[in-house]
C-alpha cells in the first residue's frame, strides 16, 4: 500500500474552507474498552496486531483501523500513524499540538463505545430478560431512573464523533481544529447533560438499592461483568462516565491552548469554549448538591422505624422534599443518677419536620427508631440558644471500680427547642459539641422555618378571608369610651343570601343577633337572643334556625333582613317565630344536614329520664298546602319530624349526619342509629373492638379509644370512615372494624371540633386549626390565632362541600372600644393551571353501602 501524501505545512485554514460539520457519511467505531479516560489493563488479544509494519499504519488504512477501534492500544497515538519525515518536517511544537489533538479523536471514540456499551450490555438486556429481573410493573420506571437520559447524550456524541471522524480523514496529519465542532455540539447537548449531571446521585442511589434487595438484580449485574468488552469495570463506572467527560475535555482543550501559536484561529476561539464548559460545569454543580441531598433524605426515611400503631405521613414523596440538615447532638435522659444520663441522638432537620432519631446496627444495616414523635416546622418554636456551656460526665473507657475518679468532663452547649400546642410537654434541650455547631443549628433552623412558612402561606388549601374585625367587641382592661356598646364575644355566625341576591351575615354574639350586608360592616341588632350557640339557615325554606339557651326555634330570612335594613320594626319578627322544640326539655346541640334528599335538623333533648334525639325535615308550607301533612309537637308549619325519637346515652353531647344514619357521639363511642328504624337492634357502637383479644394492636387501640373524646366520623375513600376524637383519629370499615393494622393518626393539638371540607378535615383548638387530607392523615396546613372557634359547620349541600366556613377568633384591635372578634371565611383554594379531577370526597358521594347502611 502507498504511503498518505503529506501536505506542507503552511498550515492556517479560514473558517469558511473547514469541512463541514456533518458530512454525508458518519463513520462510528466498533465496541471497545475505553482506555484514554479508564486506566484498566488492554485485552489480552488486541484487534489489530502490534506487530503492524509502519508503512500500514501510515496509510489511509492505518487511520481506518484506528476510527473503527482495531489497534493495538500501543499503536493507537498520533505519530504512529505519521511517517517520520513529516514528524520531523512539523517540529517539536506542532508535533506535540497534533498529539493532543488526537487524543480528542481517541478519547470520544471511547467515550461513544461505552454508552452504547451501557445500552447493548446492560439496557436492552434488561428489559428484554425473561423471566424478568425488575417486576414489571417497576421495569420502565427503574431503567429510566438508573439510565435517565443516556440515549440522548449518545445521539449527540455520535453525531459529533461522526463530525470528528470526517475532519480527521480530511486534514491528517495535520488537523488545523476541531474547536468549531466541538463548540457546535456543546450548545447542543447542554440541556441534556445538566439533566443528566444533577440526577446522577438518584441513577446511582437507585443502582445500589436495588442490588441491596434483589437477587435477581445482583445475578443479572455479575453476568454482564463477564462481557469482555466491560473489562471489569462497574456498572457505576459507566454510569459516571457523563459526569467526567466535560471536565477531562475542557483539559485537553486547556492543553491544546497552550500549545497553539497565537496567530492561530483556535487561540482566540479555544477560551470561547473553554468558558462555556467551565461555566456549564460550575452550574450543575447545586444541581449535584441538591441531588446528593435527596440520595441521603430517602436513605434516613427509608431506616425510619416508628412507634408501633402510630401512622405518620411526613409526605416523604414530595419531589420538593429535602434534608436542610442532620447532625449528632446529645439529650440528657431522665435519670441523671448513673452513667447512662446521657442519650446521643441523631437530630434531623428536614424542610417539613424536625426528628429526633436513635440509630442502632441490625446486621449490615443501620435503623434510625424515632424516639420523639416528628415536629412539623409550623409548630417548631425556638426557645434560649445563648444558654453557658455544661460539663457532660463520660466513663473511663478503662472501666473498673475506680469509673468515678477517671471520669472525663466534655463542654456541651445546650439549646432548647418546643412544640408550639405542647410547650411543656414536647420541650426538648439539646446538647452541641461546640459553640459553632450551636449557632449552625440556630441559623439552620430559622432559615428552614422561614423557607417552609412562605412556601407554606403561597400554597394554602384554605385561605381565611376577612368578613368583619372591629365590630363585635368584648370588654378589655383598656379605659372605655363613655357610651360605647359592647356586643361581646361572638358565638355564633351563619352566611345567606337573600331573596333579592344579597349577600347578608348573621352573627350571635353575647348581646343577641345581628344581621348585616355580608363584607360592609353596619351591623344591626334584630334579636335580643344571647349567646345563641348555634344558626343555621335554610335559604331554600327561608328560615333562620337559632339555638338558644334550652329552645330551638326558627325565625323567617326575609323578615330578618328587612328588619336590619330598617324596612319593618323588630316587632314584625314575632309573627314569623316558630318553636321547633324545647318546650318538654332542654335542647343539649343541634346540627343541620341532609337524609337523602331530605333538608334536616337534628337535635337532642335531654329530660329528667332520658336523652333523645329527634329529626325534623324542613318542609315548604307554601308548595305543600295540597298535600296533607301534620305540624311537629309544637304546632310549627315548616318542619315536620323524620321517623321516631332515638333514644341515646345521657352522655351525648354530637351528631354526624350520614346518608341514611346517623352518628351520634357519646364517652363511651359513637353510636349508629337508623333514623328511619331506630329499633335498639339497629343500634351500632363503633369503632367495634368485639375482636380486640385476638389483636395486641387492636387492644391498644382500644385503650386509646377510651382514654379520648370521640367527636365524630368523616368517610375515607369508598370503603372506610375516619374516626374523629380529640386528640387522634382511627380507621374504621364501613362495618366499624378498625382497619390499617389497628393504626391510629395523633393530632398536634387537643381538638374541640371539626369541620369536612372536599378531601380534607380541618381540626379545631383554641389556638390552631389543623388541615389534613383524611385518607393519609397527613398534615397539609396549621392556621393560628387565639380563641379560635367554630361558628359556622353544617352538610346542607348535596356533596357536603359547599357550605361556608365560618370561624372566629380574637381580633387584631384592643383598644378604648373593647377587643375585637375577627370573622374569618375559610375558603377553599383552586390549583392553578391544573385540570381539576374530582376530589375523594365527590367521587365516593354516590358510592352505596358506606352511608346507606352498616352490614352487621
Amino acid at each position: 500500500m502507498a504511503t498518505m501524501a503529506f501536505p506542507e505545512p503552511e498550515i492556517h485554514r479560514a473558517a469558511s474552507q473547514r469541512k463541514s460539520l456533518h458530512p454525508d457519511h458518519h463513520v462510528y467505531p466498533g465496541h471497545r474498552s475505553s482506555k484514554s479516560d479508564v486506566g484498566h489493563s488492554p485485552p489480552s488479544i488486541p484487534p489489530y496486531s502490534p506487530t503492524s509494519p509502519s508503512s500500514t499504519l501510515q496509510s489511509e488504512e492505518g487511520l481506518r483501523h484506528f476510527q473503527a477501534g482495531e489497534l493495538a492500544e500501543s499503536d493507537e497515538e498520533w505519530y504512529r500513524l505519521v511517517p517520520e519525515e513529516a514528524r520531523e518536517a512539523l517540529g517539536k511544537h506542532e508535533v506535540e499540538r497534533q498529539s493532543v489533538l488526537f487524543e480528542v479523536f481517541k478519547s470520544e471514540r471511547d467515550y461513544v463505545s461505552d454508552m452504547e456499551l451501557v445500552r447493548e450490555v446492560f439496557t436492552e438486556p434488561l428489559q428484554s430478560a425473561s423471566p424478568p429481573v425488575i417486576p414489571q410493573e417497576r421495569l420502565q420506571g427503574f431503567v429510566r431512573e438508573v439510565f435517565w437520559n443516556l440515549d440522548q447524550i449518545l445521539s449527540h456524541h455520535q453525531r459529533m464523533l461522526g463530525s470528528l471522524f470526517a475532519r480527521q480523514r480530511d486534514q491528517h496529519p495535520l488537523v488545523q481544529s476541531v474547536t468549531d465542532i466541538i463548540l457546535e455540539t456543546s450548545f447542543q447537548f447542554r440541556n441534556e447533560y445538566e439533566s443528566y449531571i444533577k440526577h446522577y446521585p438518584l441513577a446511582e442511589e437507585g443502582h445500589r438499592a436495588e442490588l441491596k434487595s434483589n437477587q435477581k438484580y445482583q445475578e443479572f449485574i455479575q453476568q454482564c461483568s463477564h462481557d469482555p468488552r466491560i473489562r471489569k469495570r462497574d456498572l457505576i463506572t459507566f454510569l459516571s462516565r457523563p459526569v467526567t467527560r466535560l471536565p477531562r475535555l475542557s483539559l485537553v482543550l486547556e492543553h491544546i491552548h497552550k500549545l497553539t501559536d497565537t496567530e492561530h484561529p483556535d487561540f482566540e476561539d479555544l477560551p470561547v469554549i473553554m468558558s462555556i464548559l467551565s461555566d456549564f460545569i460550575k452550574s450543575t454543580q447545586p444541581g449535584i448538591a441538591a441531588a446528593e441531598n435527596k440520595v441521603k433524605f430517602w436513605n434516613i426515611c427509608e431506616s425510619l422505624v416508628y412507634m408501633n400503631g402510630e401512622i405518620i405521613d411526613i409526605d416523604r414523596y414530595d419531589e420538593s422534599r429535602s434534608l436542610v440538615y442532620s447532625g449528632p447532638l446529645a439529650r440528657r435522659s431522665k435519670s441523671e443518677m448513673d452513667w447512662h444520663g446521657w442519650n446521643d441522638l441523631l437530630v434531623v432537620l428536614f424542610d417539613n419536620y424536625l426528628l429526633l432519631l436513635q440509630e442502632k446496627k441490625v446486621g449490615s444495616m443501620t435503623k434510625r427508631y424515632v424516639v420523639s414523635r416528628p415536629l412539623p416546622l409550623e409548630f417548631l418554636r425556638l426557645g434560649s440558644f445563648d444558654a453557658p456551656l455544661e460539663n457532660r460526665k463520660e466513663r473511663s473507657e478503662e472501666g473498673g471500680l475506680l469509673d468515678s475518679f477517671r471520669a472525663q468532663s466534655k463542654p456541651v452547649y445546650p439549646f432548647t427547642v418546643f412544640h408550639a400546642a405542647s410547650k411543656g410537654s414536647r420541650r426538648y434541650t439539646l446538647y452541641a459539641v461546640s459553640e459553632a455547631v450551636r449557632k449552625k443549628w440556630r441559623d439552620a433552623m430559622v432559615d428552614a422555618m422561614g423557607v417552609h412558612n412562605a412556601r407554606r402561606d403561597g400554597n394554602k388549601w384554605f385561605a381565611p378571608q376577612p368578613l368583619d374585625d372591629g365590630f363585635f367587641r368584648s370588654i378589655g382592661g383598656r379605659t372605655f369610651l363613655t357610651g360605647t356598646k359592647v356586643t361581646g364575644a361572638v358565638t355564633s355566625a351563619v352566611s345567606f343570601v337573600a331573596s333579592g341576591g344579597r349577600s347578608f351575615l348573621a352573627v350571635g354574639c353575647a348581646t343577641g343577633i345581628y344581621v348585616g350586608p355580608r363584607g360592609e360592616g353596619g351591623y344591626r341588632k334584630v334579636l335580643s337572643l344571647t349567646s345563641p350557640s348555634a344558626l343555621i339557615a335554610l335559604q331554600e325554606y327561608n328560615k333562620l334556625v337559632v339555638h338558644h339557651d334550652t329552645y330551638l326555634v326558627a325565625y323567617s330570612l326575609d323578615l330578618l333582613v328587612r328588619v336590619a335594613l330598617k324596612q319593618t320594626p323588630p316587632g314584625s319578627l314575632d309573627a314569623s317565630l316558630e318553636k321547633i322544640a324545647g318546650h318538654d326539655g332542654n335542647v343539649l346541640f343541634c346540627k343541620a344536614g341532609r337524609l337523602g334528599t331530605r333538608t334536616t335538623i337534628i337535635y337532642a333533648v335531654k329530660t329528667f329520664l332520658q336523652v333523645t334525639v329527634h329529626i325534623e325535615e324542613a318542609i315548604n308550607p307554601g308548595t305543600l298546602s295540597a298535600a296533607p301533612r301534620r305540624a311537629n309537637d309544637n304546632g310549627s308549619l315548616s318542619f315536620r319530624p323524620f321517623g321516631g325519637p332515638l333514644y341515646v346515652p345521657k352522655d351525648a353531647y354530637n351528631v354526624t349526619p350520614l346518608t341514611k344514619m346517623v352518628a351520634i357521639s357519646t364517652e363511651k363511642g359513637i353510636i349508629i342509629v337508623n333514623s328511619t328504624s331506630p329499633t335498639k337492634s339497629g343500634i351500632v357502637l363503633v369503632p367495634d373492638f368485639s375482636d380486640a383479644h385476638n389483636s395486641k394492636a387492636m387492644t391498644d387501640l382500644k385503650s386509646r379509644c377510651e382514654a379520648a373524646k370521640p367527636l365524630g366520623l368523616v368517610r375515607s375513600g369508598a370503603s372506610e370512615l375516619l374516626v374523629i376524637y380529640d386528640t387522634m383519629g382511627c380507621y374504621i370499615t364501613k362495618h366499624g372494624v378498625p382497619c390499617r393494622s389497628s393504626g391510629f393518626v395523633r393530632w398536634e393539638t387537643s381538638v374541640t371540633t371539626f369541620a369536612q371540607r372536599g378531601d380534607h378535615v380541618l381540626l379545631f383548638s383554641s389556638d390552631f386549626i389543623e388541615v389534613r387530607n383524611i385518607s393519609k392523615g397527613r398534615l397539609v396546613q396549621v392556621i393560628e390565632g387565639s380563641d379560635i372557634r367554630l361558628l359556622q359547620h353544617n352538610s346542607l349541600s348535596e356533596d357536603r362541600t359547599d357550605d361556608n366556613l365560618l370561624v372566629g377568633m380574637k381580633g387584631e384591635k384592643n383598644d378604648k372600644e373593647g377587643i375585637s372578634d375577627k370573622i374569618l371565611e375559610l375558603v377553599e383554594t383552586t390549583e392553578f393551571n391544573s385540570l381539576q379531577a374530582p376530589s375523594t370526597a365527590n367521587a365516593v358521594a354516590n358510592v352505596g353501602g358506606i352511608w346507606d347502611e352498616w352490614d352487621m
